[in-house]
């Protein structure tokens, strides 16, 4: 695979990559610290915290990598009543509305976490809290852009994107009325 591939795979799956890595190490430092505490009756003490923090950093990276599949929860029944053209628009622009609230949330989050206290810091890490709090700005952004770039593919190029669910659902239908066709 060429460097232009490994950077097009890397920019693509960023998210999952590091979802993948914070769900790994966080489920392994909550088995570590459940063997230590039940047979050596020890634990490490930063160790909740951490993984307290790194699940909420896989919770909101993983919005963004929904967003990238869309397969974010959203209201769409109303659209399928709509000439495909209008479908298309009336997505697009509830997909605008959507983006424009994550660029007000990066905003407030950014001001937010600007003005934290420096000397705010975890309590057991000792890490400023700025460091946690970066995830809403940056998890927003990313989000905003993966929104327009499904937007961008579907309106410009004409690719249709679809929610892996409702993939998985079409192929059980399928799947179903190919089964209860050869029985009868």
């Amino acid at each position: 695979m060429s460097i232009r591939g490994i950077l097009s795979d890397l920019a693509t799956h960023f998210e999952e990559y590091v979802c993948d890595a914070l769900l790994a190490f966080f489920m392994l430092l909550l088995f570590v610290q459940i063997l230590l505490r039940q047979f050596f009756l020890y634990s490490i003490p930063w160790g909740e915290e951490l993984a307290t923090y790194l699940f909420v950093w896989f919770a909101y990276l993983g919005a963004s990598v929904a967003a990238r599949m869309s397969a974010h929860n959203r209201v769409t029944f109303q659209f399928m009543f709509f000439p495909p053209i209008v479908r298309k628009v009336s997505e697009a622009f509830a997909d605008l509305l959507w983006v424009a609230f994550n660029l007000y949330f990066v905003y407030l989050s950014y001001e937010f976490v600007s003005r934290m206290n420096p000397f705010w810091k975890s309590q057991t890490i000792g890490v400023p809290m700025k460091v946690f709090y970066m995830v809403l700005p940056v998890a927003f952004t990313l989000m905003s852009i993966r929104i327009l770039w499904n937007n961008y593919q579907t309106l410009v190029k004409g690719v249709e994107i679809r929610d892996p669910e409702a993939e998985e659902i079409e192929a059980l239908k399928k799947a179903s009325a190919a089964g209860s066709g050869s029985q009868a």
